[in-house]
């Protein structure tokens, strides 16, 4: 799959939406656990800032990353059924 292709399934609406949630969701909960007690005191530093900008990042890259893949599951088991003419769409995979 080449770049474009990429990003044109990780910029989908339905693929950032569920990042964002994500992201959000994960990150507070691990942004609570590992800076809490910083935030809480006033202890917010340009490096901790930064670490708490990556502590989102992840969880979105994850998220992005696991969204793109499936969706590229589900168009190649789309393709193969539609490919096929034994097979349809609730059954892709022909017995072998």
């Amino acid at each position: 799959m080449d770049l474009r292709s990429w990003l044109t399934l990780a910029l989908h609406p339905a693929t950032v939406r569920r990042a964002r949630l994500t992201s959000l969701i994960v990150g507070t909960i691990l942004v609570a656990i590992n800076h809490g007690p910083a935030i809480l005191s006033g202890g917010l530093t340009g490096e901790r800032l930064f670490q708490i900008f990556l502590t989102y990042l992840v969880p979105y890259t994850v998220s992005t990353v696991s969204s793109v893949a499936t969706r590229r599951e589900i168009r190649g088991a789309s393709a193969a059924a539609i490919a096929s003419p034994k097979t349809g769409l609730y059954n892709a995979v022909e017995p072998t």
